[in-house]
This record gives C-alpha cells, sequence and structure tokens, in this order.
C-alpha cells in the first residue's frame, strides 16, 4: 500500500525569488491576500484553492501539506456523521509558566479551537469509530493535560461503546509549559490502550507529519496497526540533535515513513487519498 507519487503535472508561472528577499506572498498585486502558497519541494507557486482542492497536495509534486485537525474529520469521516464530545476543555497555567496564559488564549482565537486535539465520534465508511486529530497548529500540537484527557476519554469511550479507536497524531511532544503534568500523559494514555487491548478492540494510529517526542514515546506508536503518509517525520529526538549525541552521520531518510517502514516501525504508509479506505478495510477485518 505504499503510495506512488503522481508524475502528471500542472504548468504554473513560476517566479524566482533571491534568498535575500522576503516571501513571495509580501510581494506583488494579489500576493498580499494569501492566495499564494510555495511547494517546498520543488518550489512551484501554486494558488491556495488548488492545493486545498487537491486534499492539501502539491499539485506539481505531490507534497504533501499539512492538515487541519477538522480536515483530517472531512477526510476520514463520513459526511454527517461526526458528533464532537468534550469540546469545552480547557488548560489553565498550573505552574504559572510566564505567558503561557497569554499565548494560549491567543492560539485558541487564531486556531477556532479551545485546544490541540478534536474528539469525537463518527462513521468510517460506515463503521462507527471513536476518533481524535490533533492539530499542529495549535502550540506545535503540543501534548498538555487537556490534550492527553480528551485521548484519554477517547479511548475510553472505545472501551465502553466496544468502539475502535482510530487517532491522527501530529505534535512536537508533551507541552513544556505545564512540566510534568503534561508528561504523565503519556503514561495516562498509554494505560487507557492496555484497557482497550484487554477489551479486544482495535486502535489504529495515524502519526502524520510531524510527529516527534512524548507523542511519539506513547500513544502514537502503540497502534494494533500503524499507518501513515509518504514522507512522514515520526522520531522522539531531532535527527540533528541525535547527529550531534551519537557524533554520526544518520542513514538517508532517517525517521521518514519509508525508513520506518523498512525497519518496522509502521505497518503501512498510505496515500491521503487512499487513507480512509485503507483504515476502514482494516478494521472491517478486525472487527
Amino acid at each position: 500500500m505504499l503510495g506512488i507519487f503522481s508524475k502528471n503535472k500542472k504548468k504554473y508561472a513560476t517566479v524566482s525569488v533571491s534568498k535575500t528577499s522576503k516571501s513571495i506572498e509580501s510581494k506583488g498585486a494579489g500576493a498580499g491576500s494569501g492566495l499564494w502558497e510555495k511547494c517546498p519541494s520543488c518550489h512551484e507557486i501554486l494558488y491556495k484553492i488548488d492545493v486545498k482542492g487537491n486534499l492539501k497536495k502539491c499539485t506539481n509534486c505531490d507534497h504533501y501539506f499539512g492538515m487541519t485537525a477538522l480536515e483530517r474529520v472531512d477526510l476520514l469521516i463520513d459526511a454527517g456523521t461526526f458528533v464532537e464530545l468534550d469540546k469545552d476543555l480547557t488548560s489553565g497555567n498550573p505552574l504559572e509558566f510566564p505567558g503561557y496564559g497569554d499565548k494560549y488564549i491567543k492560539t485558541a482565537e487564531k486556531t477556532g479551537m479551545n485546544e490541540g486535539v478534536i474528539s469525537g465520534t463518527g462513521d468510517m465508511n460506515g463503521i462507527k469509530v471513536s476518533f481524535a486529530a490533533m492539530e499542529f497548529s495549535f502550540l506545535g500540537g503540543s501534548m498538555g493535560s487537556v490534550v492527553g484527557e480528551k485521548l484519554t476519554r477517547a479511548i475510553e469511550r472505545g472501551v465502553e461503546e466496544n468502539l475502535p479507536v482510530v487517532i491522527v497524531a501530529t505534535s512536537g511532544g508533551a507541552r513544556m509549559h505545564e512540566g510534568i503534568l503534561s508528561l504523565m500523559q503519556m503514561a495516562k494514555t498509554s494505560a487507557a490502550l492496555e484497557k482497550l487491548r484487554e477489551k479486544g478492540m482495535p486502535f489504529i494510529s495515524v502519526p502524520v507529519n510531524p510527529t516527534t517526542g512524548g507523542v511519539t514515546a506513547s500513544f502514537a506508536m502503540l497502534g494494533d496497526i500503524i499507518i501513515t503518509e509518504p514522507n512522514a517525520l515520526i522520531g522522539f529526538a531531532g535527527p540533528r540533535v541525535i547527529e550531534q549525541t551519537i557524533k554520526q552521520k544518520l542513514p538517508e531518510g532517517f525517521q521518514k515513513s519509508e525508513f520506518l517502514l523498512e525497519c518496522g516501525m509502521v505497518d503501512v504508509i498510505a496515500k491521503r487519498e487512499e487513507m480512509k479506505d485503507t483504515i476502514s478495510t482494516l478494521l472491517g477485518n478486525l472487527l
């Protein structure tokens, strides 16, 4: 099921931008309104509306742009079936971390979300699941006490209602602003998954680009089946940190999904347009 990148290319006008100049979105008529997006892989200048209509993939080289949590719901859950739960849970500032409260409020206003994960129930090609999707733009998708609580409740919902659990993870790791309370969520989510395993219900983990730190070190890599997208970065510490620690050059593509598939760390790489059918087919065989 390893995705093959499309070789079909659409022709777009290419704009040369010098290294010393500002982003193209700050120049020219229409650019300032955010109509354009530059692909980091092929450097093609694209209409954002075309990228969005192509499942947030580059229309030229098939590079995968990030998706929001709500876009993941639209991608994976049958229309009209998603019921959001635990929406009103919000974090405090238990350690009185300087600036955390203001940053939290501004992030919530910018993203339109109360926290870095959306959770609830819905159907996936007719199969009811307990579902959660993390939001990377909410403080880097960091897992604080409320993110951990919402994920744990999503897993426990699977236990209580005999539902398979599907979680799309994208995160920079534990939320440093909450200290040990954040790190506790690693054990909390992992313990909940053990209850789900004892109940005999499957957990499909979908770590996408990027998934790192404490999220990788806990629930994200505990799936009965782990599915990801092409060229996704999944790891604990970053490659540069590892190289500086072990004083060795890492293999080509280290921590990318294709490398992890070869090493047995993930089970399936599915193209974005095939992700929903892939998950629902696996659930159909497991239930």
